[in-house]
């Protein structure tokens, strides 16, 4: 089976919801069916329903987690010596040479992507031109408007 890079940040997010979802999600609402059953006939009964609806949600979200975490390789950057080359988990800051417009990403895995937050994941088209450069060098994006040109202006592993 082929490993999924995840940060070694995503993999803590990912085990915090794991056990949010065990200790605190699981019980609570185990709670509601039990109240909820008290309440006599389940056929009309719609508190059942929905406590049964979030606790078929929350166990498979346990399972999808379960999965996830059981199927990562998890990478530190901050462990790895790539030389100031743009590598996954990397933060890259980089210059948008047409609009002079700077803008950072960090390189995650595919689970962890989130552009708010500006992290992007190693198998978007930026994310793939930017892999192996370095300080200074030209990255070329393949978009749907045309190729967009940046400079990568540094590199950390943070």
């Amino acid at each position: 089976m082929i490993k999924t890079p995840m940060t070694a940040q995503g993999a803590l997010r990912l085990r915090e919801e794991l056990h949010r979802r065990k200790t605190e999600d699981r019980p609570r609402i185990t709670q509601a069916i039990a109240e909820a059953r008290a309440h006599g006939d389940l056929k009309e009964n719609a508190e059942y329903h929905a406590a049964r609806e979030q606790q078929s949600f929350n166990e498979g979200r346990i399972n999808d987690i379960e999965g996830k975490l059981s199927n990562a390789e998890i990478i530190d950057v901050t462990k790895l010596n790539a030389q100031g080359k743009v590598v996954f988990g990397a933060t890259v800051e980089l210059l948008n040479v047409e609009t002079n417009e700077e803008v950072t990403w960090k390189i995650v895995g595919e689970d962890e992507a989130d552009v708010k937050a500006r992290m992007i994941s190693v198998n978007s088209p930026i994310a793939r031109a930017m892999i192996g450069k370095s300080e200074g060098d030209t990255v070329v994006v393949k978009a749907p408007s045309g190729d967009i040109e940046y400079e990568v202006l540094s590199v950390q592993y943070i």
